[in-house]
């Protein structure tokens, strides 16, 4: 409940931001469709955090603009949370991985200053099991993905931090991240 008081408030913080500003971004051209694919990693925080430290992904972003400043988002990708030593022994635990599909928003509160938000699904295609284990029977989860971000975009880059919280079947874990990204108009 904690994690999601400050995630609210983060998003408020941001809507303020973006209400209390009038911008005339030029990132963002109305009813165009842009383009990015980007290189990310972060550092593991919640439940997951005893089998992994690190995520290193990449995703690919589908943006429509709405106005000079708001387009929605849609990203997908794949993300690897890399498994960690098992404590007292020297075998590593096995990777998750994760294929994220979000939907979301991406609002300039100056010209290459942004807020974002996106929420969606994660659907994990491995789970963290000592090496070795067969993952045929093992039940894989989707979790629900709820992600602000701050960015700065110029013409072709984009780059953005972010807080992703993966929630569902009783354990919830998450990632603060990076993301570097080249995106170019369609």
């Amino acid at each position: 409940m904690k994690k999601l008081t400050k995630l609210a408030a983060a998003a408020l913080t941001g809507v303020a931001l973006l209400i209390g500003s009038n911008v005339k971004a030029q990132i963002i051209t109305p009813n165009k469709l842009r383009f990015g694919v980007g290189v990310e990693g972060g550092l593991v925080t919640g439940n997951a955090h005893n089998y992994s430290n690190t995520e290193l992904g990449g995703t690919a972003r589908l943006q429509y603009g709405l106005s000079n400043n708001l387009a929605l988002t849609l990203t997908s990708g794949y993300y690897n949370f890399f498994g960690k030593q098992q404590p007292n022994s020297t075998v590593n635990y096995q990777s998750l991985g994760m294929v994220p599909i979000k939907g979301g928003i991406k609002a300039f509160f100056t010209p290459n200053l942004y807020f974002g938000a996106e929420v969606g699904a994660g659907i994990e295609t491995k789970t963290f099991l000592p090496q070795g284990v067969n993952q045929d029977f093992v039940a894989k989860d989707t979790k629900l993905i709820v992600s602000p971000a701050l960015g700065y975009a110029s013409k072709h880059w984009d780059v953005g931090v972010r807080y992703e919280n993966f929630s569902g079947q009783s354990n919830n874990y998450g990632l603060v991240g990076l993301r570097l990204a080249y995106g170019f108009g369609l």
